[in-house]
C-alpha cells in the first residue's frame, strides 16, 4: 500500500492541537483534560461517522493499563475493515482478505487524541469559544468551538464529557460554517464497564496474515534534513515529522507533516516511476484535498484536510533543499 491510502486513514483519524485563554474556565484546560481522557482512560463504544451521504457506523475499544495502551476500531455496518494498534505497530484489515498492511513505524492513536507541544502556536490560526453542552450517549458535555481565522484550514466543534474529558461528538465546519463531517458516539462505556476480550479481532487470528508496510521509520523534524520540502507555507503551518528511508540508492522517498496545531498535511516526495501514469492536479476525497505534481523525475503529493487552495499552494512551493 502506497502512502496515500495510509493518508486517507489519516484523514478519519486526525489530531488536533489547541490552546486559548477565556474567563474562568479555559479552552486549554478542556483540550489538556481531553488529550489525557482519550489516551490514558479506558474506554469503549459505538459511533457514527457522517459525511454526505456516507453513514458509517464502528465500534472503538481501548484499553490503557501496566500493559501499554492498545487499541482496536472494527466497522459495524458495511464492507468489513478492522484497525489494530498495540506495542507491534499498526495493522489495518479490510474485507474477507486474509491479509493487511502492518507497520510497526507508526505507533500513534488510531482514534481521537491531542498532541499538546506546541498549542501556543495555534491561537494565531484559530478562534476558540467555549459553550453550554448536551446530553450525548448518557453524558453531560461541554462544547468548545474552534473557528480558523482565514480560508486555509477548516473549522471544528467539540462535546467533551463534563466529568471525563473524553470525545463525545465532533463536528468538522467548511468555510462558510456548513457541516463537512460529523461523529458522535451513541454508547460509550469507561473504566471497569469495559471488556477487554473485543480487543480480540479477526485481524488477530492465526489464520490472517499481515504485508508489512514499505514506510521508513518516523523521526522527529530536525533529526534528518528533508531533500525536498516547501519553499513557503500558509500562515501558522510548521514542520511537525519528517520520515526518509535514508540512502537507498535511486528510490528516493521522503514524507513530511507540517501543521498550524490543529490541522495536518501530509507531503510525499516519491520516485515518478512507481506511478508514472498518475495525472497532475487537484482531487477531493472525501473531507480531504489532494494535490499531484510530476517534479523532474519525482511525483509529489499533498494531502490533508484542509482547503484546497492550501495543499496547493504547499504543492506548488516544494523544491529541493538548498545545502
Amino acid at each position: 500500500m502506497r502512502p496515500l491510502a495510509l493518508a486517507g486513514i489519516a484523514g478519519l483519524l486526525m489530531t488536533l492541537a489547541i490552546p486559548a485563554a477565556l474567563a474562568g474556565e479555559t479552552a486549554s484546560e478542556w483540550l489538556e483534560r481531553m488529550s489525557a481522557a482519550m489516551g490514558q482512560m479506558t474506554y469503549q463504544g459505538t459511533f457514527v461517522y457522517i459525511q454526505g451521504d456516507d453513514v458509517q457506523t464502528m465500534h472503538i475499544t481501548h484499553l490503557a493499563d501496566e500493559n501499554g495502551t492498545r487499541e482496536r476500531l472494527v466497522s459495524v455496518s458495511g464492507p468489513h475493515r478492522e484497525v489494530v494498534r498495540d506495542a507491534k505497530g499498526v495493522r489495518l484489515f479490510s474485507g474477507d482478505k486474509r491479509g493487511g498492511l502492518a507497520d510497526p513505524a507508526i505507533n500513534r492513536p488510531i482514534f481521537f487524541e491531542l498532541p499538546i507541544s506546541d498549542a501556543a502556536s495555534a491561537s494565531d490560526s484559530y478562534e476558540f469559544r467555549l459553550l453550554g453542552g448536551q446530553r450525548i450517549a448518557g453524558h453531560s458535555s461541554r462544547r468548545l468551538d474552534i473557528s480558523p481565522r482565514d480560508g486555509y484550514r477548516y473549522g471544528h466543534s467539540l462535546w467533551l464529557d463534563q466529568q471525563s474529558g473524553l470525545l463525545l461528538q465532533w463536528k468538522l465546519l467548511g468555510p462558510g460554517g456548513e457541516d463537512l463531517a460529523r461523529l458522535m458516539f451513541t454508547e460509550l462505556k469507561i473504566g471497569s464497564e469495559v471488556d477487554p476480550e473485543a480487543l480480540r479481532g479477526s485481524g488477530d487470528s492465526a489464520d490472517r496474515r499481515s504485508r508489512p508496510s514499505a514506510l521508513p521509520a518516523e523521526g522527529l523534524a530536525g533529526s534528518r534534513q528533508p531533500e525536498w520540502a516547501p519553499a513557503s507555507l500558509p500562515p501558522g503551518f510548521h514542520l511537525a515529522s519528517h520520515r526518509s528511508p535514508g540512502d537507498t540508492g535511486s528510490d528516493r522517498f521522503e514524507h513530511l507533516v507540517y501543521s498550524d496545531g490543529i490541522a495536518a498535511v501530509s507531503v510525499y516526495i516519491e520516485e515518478r516511476s512507481h506511478n508514472p501514469d498518475r495525472p497532475a492536479g487537484l482531487k477531493r476525497m472525501g473531507t480531504a484535498h489532494a494535490y499531484f505534481r510530476a517534479l523532474d523525475d519525482l511525483f509529489v503529493t499533498v494531502v490533508g484536510d484542509v482547503p484546497e487552495a492550501t495543499v496547493k499552494l504547499i504543492g506548488e512551493a516544494v523544491r529541493p533543499v538548498q545545502p
